[in-house]
């Protein structure tokens, strides 16, 4: 089972749990007594904890939840919960959170850590590349929780080893800090004690800078009380930015106001900051805007009451906002990475959301700057911004990070806007997302997982992504001299290249595993050639994954067609999707396909893969002259490892289809499409048809998008595929999709590296789970995060420009500082000629397509990847 446990109070919580439990019903269970869990030493992480759960609330569908008793205990996946300073239930929730063996969302030590002013200003100018106020910090001793030497713009530490004894040295940092450049746009400064104990105190006091004496004997009053975990801030008071109000203007006098900017923001997929939701408040500037002190309203209309009039304005700062709040996260987590288990509170205790912080802990009175604030439901630490003006133009000035429950306003806000008939928002769901992958990351660790076939250069990924989730992989793989054979739990040496004895290669695994005393949890293959191995193998061991004859169908390119033609049933039916063709096993073959298939046609390998061997044929003597020579150089496996040759070098002629040629990753469990991603190919270089370009996200509408979707599923349905990952290969005409070939296993090439840069999810790992027979949770609405174009490289037309011009090495060294993308598909050139496949892909990304599109073209210029023969501008061309 999996458990996303929340221990403590529900109120913050409540939405993420009914959308959780909706999601993945009894999956999210909420602890509300620390007598309902118990910590037991880990049976994985010596040193570690697992948290048991005998009793808890369970959400199911429809909002429906029940206290239950589990017998025997449920062992938690993840866990989060109340974590904030001053909260009644910190004690017990940070206790039973502590040292636990699975991923935790938050923790006491990390809280208190977020909590110090002084440690996440230096984290926000050092590490984030944020502006901060100027900051004069006075600590005492080492603070073994900063830098020996911490350099932040903005930040001066001063280390103190007798603050009573030292008024000369504090007095000469004050005098230095207020006359010194970085205050000159400044009139006043605020003196105040920082720490986690001073939490929401209000504890200050506001100077003119001019009160050079009275701010240091402030400073030196603070300076009494201070402990090795506290410091004493002299900061600059940041005026707030002051805009003409728009027309129509009122006599009556304008008062002053704060504006409170609150942004939810959550790691997400792939470990990457994720903007949830924002919500404002305004207020007097003579008080702080506290936390729930007012109701909330949407950023743009409180933008606009602020006196920001244009729209594209508005939508800068928006976009800013975003900018600022997920690289303050990315560079707290990245800071976190650093941190011992101790420092942290547990090995995998991790800040997993980012909120708001509580009111009062940013320079007050008059003159208040507007806050732009960062909210934390309850585990995870805040951002506060303010806005201020900077040679006339506005500027996001980053104050710190804070722990507190803030979720109540996000989700105040979204009940406020469903009472007047806005759509649900996307928090509950955001978030719910985020806790159950964690959850499921965890679910997965230590499973033993058979893989049929290792593939080449190309599947290099599986084994550090492997590495990553914990997985115990058992490989059986026909090369005894292979790559990963050292990289795996178990490598079983098997020859299985003559694929159409499989029945017997699957007899023959089985004993295999049976002497080794090997019981997998799962079994599947993301090599082509083994997808039919790999299914009679799982049916063998009674694992979940696609029937044999299913994947016998799928493999079979005839096979699929002619199956799907016969699917009448549906509007429209499977059949509607299938294209005319015929097999080919000799020159009668040809003869009688010409009668029956239109030209031009394309001929190409029965069970192919890679594009190898497919030419567009005008007329019946064309395709006996290809034919001929497929079946010349091209007999068996060792002719051309990897394209399908185990199964014989049978071909297919098939109807030319026109339109557009597009990919759909398609992750299905029990028949229900759980996600899909669409990318779109560039047009070949006819008559042959390997793949020359590609995009992602798809640059179609989304109804077009929508029927490339559900015809993949439909044929993949058609054809009994209900449980898997799959790639299927379409063209769109003006009539809509019709079916290329369903590859019964995971997108190949760059897709899953793509897929996960772009929306965040893994093929790899959905595939486990599917086979696990888990449900994978997939983003519910998945919206690009970037836009990729990328280019395929040959042998024949690059290899001399990559190796000898140099040209790969400055790739690789693009790649290393994360400027392009780079998937080698092999590593020296495979195949000749008509054969040949491609060497590497190279892409680049950009905020719209047509930049990404814009950079890879100057790219292949400039490394000398363009050329007459192999134009690559012509190749992007498609993608508008």
């Amino acid at each position: 089972d999996m458990t996303v446990c929340i221990l403590g109070s529900p109120i913050p919580f409540l939405p993420v749990l009914l959308e959780g439990g909706t999601r993945c019903p009894g999956a999210m269970v909420l602890c509300l007594s620390p007598t309902w869990a118990s910590r037991v030493p880990s049976e994985t992480s010596p040193g570690a904890w697992s948290l048991l759960l005998s009793r808890g609330v369970s959400f199911k569908v429809g909002g429906h939840s029940a206290l239950e008793t589990f017998v025997p205990p449920r062992r938690a996946n993840y866990v989060t919960g109340t974590f904030a300073p001053g909260d009644p239930e910190g004690g017990w929730v940070g206790e039973l959170a502590r040292d636990l063996d699975c991923p935790t969302g938050g923790s006491v030590p990390l809280a208190r850590r977020l909590e110090d002013t002084l440690v996440a200003r230096w984290v926000l100018a050092a590490r984030a590349n944020l502006p901060v106020p100027p900051t004069l910090a006075f600590v005492l001793g080492a603070r073994g929780d900063l830098p020996a030497e911490p350099v932040a713009p903005g930040v001066r530490l001063v280390r103190l080893e007798d603050p009573q004894g030292q008024q000369s040295l504090v007095q000469e940092e004050v005098g230095a800090f207020l006359g010194g450049t970085a205050m000159e746009p400044y009139s006043q400064v605020v003196v105040r004690p920082a720490g986690w104990r001073w939490w929401g105190t209000g504890t200050r006091s506001t100077h003119r800078k001019e009160e050079g004496a009275a701010v240091a004997q402030a400073v030196g009053a603070r300076l009494r009380g201070l402990t090795e975990e506290d410091s004493v801030l002299l900061e600059a008071m940041v005026p707030t930015a002051r805009l003409p109000v728009p027309p129509p203007r009122s006599p009556a006098p304008r008062l002053p106001m704060a504006l409170r900017i609150c942004t939810l923001v959550c790691r997400s997929w792939g470990d990457r900051p994720q903007l949830c939701q924002v919500a404002c408040a305004v207020g007097r500037a003579e008080s702080p805007v506290r936390h729930g002190a007012a109701l909330p309203q949407g950023l743009d209309s409180s933008l606009q009451q602020w006196g920001v009039v244009a729209p594209s304005q508005r939508q800068a700062l928006a976009t800013r906002l975003r900018e600022a709040t997920e690289a303050a996260m990315a560079a707290l987590l990245a800071t976190e990475a650093e941190l011992s288990p101790q420092q942290r509170g547990g090995t995998r205790a991790h800040t997993d959301i980012l909120g708001e912080r509580g009111a009062g802990d940013t320079a007050g009175a008059r003159g208040r700057p507007a806050v732009l604030s960062a909210v934390s439901p309850s585990t995870s630490p805040g951002v506060d911004f303010l806005l201020a003006c900077v040679d006339d133009a506005l500027e996001l000035v980053a104050l710190g990070t804070n722990s507190q429950r803030c979720l109540e306003t996000c989700v105040l806000a979204e009940a406020m806007g469903r009472g007047v008939g806005e759509p649900r928002g996307d928090l509950p769901r955001l978030l719910a997302e985020a806790m159950l992958h964690r959850a499921q990351c965890h679910l997965v660790e230590g499973k033993d997982i058979l893989l049929i076939g290792a593939g080449g250069v190309s599947k290099s990924f599986v084994w550090e992504a492997a590495r990553d989730y914990g997985l115990r992989i058992h490989l059986v793989e026909s090369d005894p001299e292979h790559f990963a054979a050292g990289l795996v739990q178990t490598f079983l040496p098997y020859d299985s290249r003559e694929h159409r004895r499989d029945e017997e290669h699957a007899e023959r695994v089985l004993e295999l595993l049976r002497s080794r005393g090997l019981r997998p949890h799962a079994c599947l293959s993301y090599w082509d050639d083994c997808v039919v191995l790999a299914a009679l193998v799982c049916q063998g061991l009674g694992l979940r994954g696609p029937a044999p004859a299913a994947v016998r169908v799928a493999k079979q390119k005839s096979r699929t067609h002619r199956h799907l033609q016969r699917c009448r049933r549906g509007r429209p039916p499977p059949a509607a999707f299938a294209v005319p063709c015929r097999r080919l096993q000799s020159h009668g073959d040809v003869e009688r396909a010409a009668g029956a298939v239109p030209f031009p046609a394309v001929a190409k390998l029965e069970f192919g893969a890679g594009g190898v061997g497919v030419r567009l044929v005008e007329n019946a003597g064309q395709c006996h002259a290809h034919a001929a020579r497929l079946w010349r150089d091209l007999r068996d496996d060792a002719d051309h490892p990897g394209i399908g040759l185990g199964w014989g070098n049978a071909m297919l002629l098939m109807e030319y289809v026109p339109g557009t040629e597009h990919d759909v990753d398609l992750v299905v469990f029990e028949g229900r499409l759980l996600g899909a991603w669409v990318s779109d190919n560039g047009p070949t270089r006819v008559p042959a048809f390997l793949e020359t370009a590609a995009c992602l996200p798809s640059c179609l509408p989304a109804d077009r998008q929508a029927q490339l979707v559900r015809a993949a599923l439909e044929c993949c349905r058609a054809c009994g595929l209900r449980d898997g990952v799959f790639n299927v290969e379409l063209k769109l005409g003006p009539a809509g999709p019709r079916l290329l070939e369903i590859n019964p296993r995971m997108g190949g090439f760059y897709l899953r590296d793509w897929i996960r840069e772009v929306y965040g999810p893994d093929l790899l790992l959905a595939a486990v789970l599917v086979a696990l027979g888990v449900p994978p949770v997939l983003p519910a609405r998945p919206a690009p995060r970037t836009h990729l174009a990328g280019v395929m490289c040959l042998g024949s037309e690059h290899g001399e420009t990559l190796a000898d011009g140099g040209g790969m090495e400055a790739l690789r060294e693009l790649h290393g500082r994360g400027l392009v993308r780079l998937n080698r598909l092999f590593e020296e050139p495979e195949g000749a000629g008509e054969y040949e496949e491609p060497l590497l892909s190279v892409a680049c990304a950009g905020a719209t397509l047509a930049e990404a599109c814009e950079r890879l073209l100057g790219l292949c210029q400039g490394l000398g990847i363009d050329s007459p023969r192999y134009p690559v501008e012509h190749f992007l061309s498609h993608f508008k």
